[in-house]
């Protein structure tokens, strides 16, 4: 990436200047850390999930035996973890520094202290990357305020002419797999809604995501008036390769609210400095209200797509947010038709 210096003084803003409190514990020490439940088998698929109820309240105290979770229509034997606060968080914070994030970055300047509120008080390591023609690191994998502030501030605007989201994001998810932990996997994704010029195929991004349990959460420059739909799924046939078709064509149209649906993450867009801050409080909110519903896939399972639903019956109207796919066996699997 190459650095636009006299936009250097906007950037400054995204420094910690005072390290959040939040974050004195190290990840890697593991004396007095909880047991966490969430393991890391491959075929273990996690769903974390949201439920609304009337007025956008948020529904507590529902029990496993509440919940149905099928399987490209088939129920599955659930697990919900129950205490998700005590689980660790691995986080990657990748964003955009191309194309027009230059006119975004003034913008950010509550980035560090949200980061923060997000991640909420169980163990956290973070990184950071930013992104134009290709993804960078900025700041490796840690749980120190310092250097986590110092990683913050070497995001600045660049003149590279390519916004490549979807390499990325599957940098970023192969930094999550390699983290030798029982944490939860994030992305907080910082962008635009469109890639520009990434190498890798959006199918394969698609495969990583869902094998890997990665979570994307997704807070977008403003869209233009054709990215504000509510529903920007395409025709793409049933099966895993109908289902991947979709899913690739609702990529192209907006890859960060996409990312997010797939995933079970939160899509959010923001056109003010204000935008921006209240959009990663929701994002807050969300993160720590939700029921982490697990089940293990059968070793035998159909490689490839996998569709998942999660219901309700006894709150039949219900808001529920989760993700939507899983991707069995290997991502070189992800190919489409006639490519």
């Amino acid at each position: 990436m190459r650095p636009l210096r006299f936009l250097l003084p906007l950037l400054t803003l995204l420094s910690l200047c005072s390290a959040p409190t939040g974050l004195a514990q190290d990840a890697t020490q593991a004396t007095g850390a909880p047991s966490y439940t969430l393991q890391t088998q491959s075929n273990l698929v996690a769903l974390p999930t949201q439920v609304e109820w009337k007025h956008h309240e948020i529904l507590y105290t529902l029990k496993a035996e509440q919940f149905v979770v099928e399987d490209n229509g088939v129920p599955q034997k659930i697990k919900l973890d129950e205490d998700t606060d005590a689980l660790g968080l691995s986080l990657v914070v990748a964003v955009e520094c191309s194309r027009s994030a230059v006119m975004e970055f003034a913008k950010l300047r509550g980035l560090s202290t949200m980061i923060d509120a997000i991640t909420g008080a169980a163990p956290r390591e973070i990184a950071v990357v930013g992104f134009g023609d290709e993804p960078e690191l900025l700041g490796d994998f840690t749980s120190d305020p310092d250097k986590l502030g110092e990683a913050l501030s070497q995001i600045e605007p660049c003149d590279d002419t390519k916004a490549a989201t979807f390499d990325a994001v599957d940098y970023a998810a192969k930094l999550l797999e390699k983290r030798d932990n029982h944490y939860r996997h994030a992305i907080l994704l910082i962008s635009e809604t469109r890639d520009h010029g990434s190498s890798i195929k959006p199918e394969k991004v698609v495969a990583e995501l869902g094998r890997t349990n990665t979570v994307v959460d997704s807070v977008a420059f403003s869209p233009g008036k054709t990215e504000v739909l509510n529903d920007l799924k395409y025709g793409g046939g049933s099966g895993p390769i109908g289902l991947l078709v979709m899913a690739v064509n609702s990529l192209k149209k907006n890859a960060s609210k996409e990312l997010a649906a797939l995933s079970g993450g939160e899509y959010i867009n923001f056109t003010t400095g204000k935008g921006f801050d209240e959009g990663l409080a929701q994002l807050s909110n969300h993160i720590h209200n939700y029921y982490l519903l697990s089940f293990q896939s059968p070793t035998d399972a159909s490689p490839g797509m996998h569709s998942l639903r999660v219901k309700i019956p006894d709150y039949p109207e219900a808001k529920i947010r989760t993700r939507e796919s899983y991707f069995a066996g290997s991502p070189d699997l992800a190919q489409l038709p006639g490519k």
